[in-house]
């Protein structure tokens, strides 16, 4: 593979994480406020967090990671949702994972498989999404 794909390749994956950490930010703001103040359950309260943290990573993941021009904004943004659905769905289950059966923090695990999902996000909106 060419130097300079790698180069924007790589770039776009640094811009895709500095979206994702303000996302952090978002998702973990949502959670908590569900979690601990209006005492939703604690694997809907993720849900929650994570939903409005996607949504707000595709406006920003659309204007200055990837640059798109596609027109079709309802059907990039319907794909985009996909993609942080099945996302979610690894984020839960990692949680799960970590939380119920090995008795680990909720937000360390939280922060973990919001790592893992990063890398699942970036990759499958970069040959699905922002194509």
């Amino acid at each position: 593979m060419p130097e300079f794909i790698l180069r924007e390749l790589l770039m776009k994956f640094i811009r895709f994480s500095v979206v994702g950490f303000t996302g952090v930010f978002v998702d973990f703001g949502f959670t908590f406020v569900c979690k601990e103040w209006l005492r939703i359950q604690k694997y809907v309260a993720n849900a929650i967090g994570f939903t409005i943290a996607a949504s707000t990573n595709y406006v920003l993941n659309r204007i200055w990671t990837f640059q798109s021009q596609n027109p079709e904004i309802a059907m990039e943004y319907l794909k985009f949702i996909l993609i942080s659905l099945i996302g979610l769905g690894i984020n839960t289950l990692i949680l799960w994972a970590l939380v119920s059966r090995f008795k680990q923090n909720f937000y360390l695990s939280k922060l973990f498989a919001i790592g893992v999902v990063t890398i699942w996000n970036f990759i499958a909106n970069y040959f699905y999404t922002f194509v």
